[in-house]
């Protein structure tokens, strides 16, 4: 296997693209009678797909275009929100323990305008030599997602045996990044830690993971073509210049029907933040981290 990963599990505010995927947040595991659990008041979205994907604990969701939705773990739940979407999350009374990813997915640019739309899918796990997988976006080892995207994507929750090396089939063309939930496990000969990212440039048609403890180790797998397109992120905002950006928040502040309403919420929806004092600016793909926090 050519190429060796890139390894990032600390640059907190570096945003930069696999594929299309453009943000991670990995959060948990979390007590929820410590933290008080999850309550997002309703925000706004433009330009992007959101991705929700649950280790433990509920998360209820209300957004704009209508839906009430329950994300559970294992269950897949995407959520479009090209020229304007709003939502809110809470963790649900039953919740415990708090535990997931949240992902981002940038729309290209003739469907960054796309209407709001949202999926549901469980993906059925199977046993691939010595793991089991979950594909919840794209293709991978002989299992597709019916869930549909603007851009080729590759999504997978990976659970690795203990004592265990598996070599999985990928599209040469993509890019791909492995975030470590728990665990250790080793990518290309590369040790990665419990919420470090591994990335590899595309080239390669198979990844092989190690899990050389004794316990099983647990990772998402994020794969898509380079992006080929730079975009601006701010806040909930994904745009292609700073006025795309300003025009958003403006749409916000103002209650405009851009991004409709959220019903069901008890409690206002959150205000945007001030711009900074400078322009804001395209990030290119280098493909390197994918960390971040809203």
């Amino acid at each position: 296997m050519a190429g060796r990963p890139t390894v990032d599990g600390t640059a907190q505010g570096e945003r930069t693209l696999i594929g299309a995927w453009c943000f991670a947040d990995h959060y948990g595991p979390a007590d929820v009678a410590e933290t008080g659990g999850m309550d997002v008041a309703p925000h706004p979205h433009t330009g992007l797909q959101t991705v929700s994907w649950l280790f433990s604990g509920e998360i209820e969701h209300r957004d704009s275009h209508g839906v009430h939705a329950v994300v559970r773990p294992g269950e897949l739940n995407l959520m479009t929100g090209g020229r304007g979407i709003s939502h809110s999350e809470v963790s649900t009374a039953g919740t415990r323990v708090l535990h997931g990813v949240q992902l981002w997915v940038a729309l290209p640019r003739e469907h960054r305008q796309a209407g709001r739309a949202f999926h549901h899918h469980v993906p059925r796990p199977f046993r691939y030599h010595g793991s089991e997988l979950r594909v919840f976006l794209g293709s991978m080892a002989g299992r597709t997602s019916p869930v549909p995207t603007f851009t080729p994507l590759l999504g997978a929750e990976i659970l690795l045996d203990p004592r265990t090396t598996t070599t999985l089939p990928v599209d040469p063309a993509f890019e791909h990044g492995l975030l470590v939930d728990q665990g250790d496990i080793t990518l290309a000969g590369t040790l990665l830690g419990p919420s470090e990212l591994g990335y590899l440039p595309p080239g390669p048609d198979t990844l092989a993971l190690a899990n050389d403890t004794d316990a099983p180790a647990r990772a998402v797998l994020l794969g898509g073509p380079p992006f080929g397109e730079e975009i601006v992120m701010w806040w909930n905002f994904v745009g292609r210049s700073h006025e795309d950006i300003a025009e958003a928040r403006r749409a916000w502040q103002d209650a405009s029907d851009r991004f409709g309403s959220v019903e069901g919420y008890a409690g206002d929806r959150l205000p945007a933040p001030a711009l900074p004092n400078a322009v804001l600016t395209p990030r290119k793909n280098f493909g390197r981290s994918l960390r971040g926090s809203p």
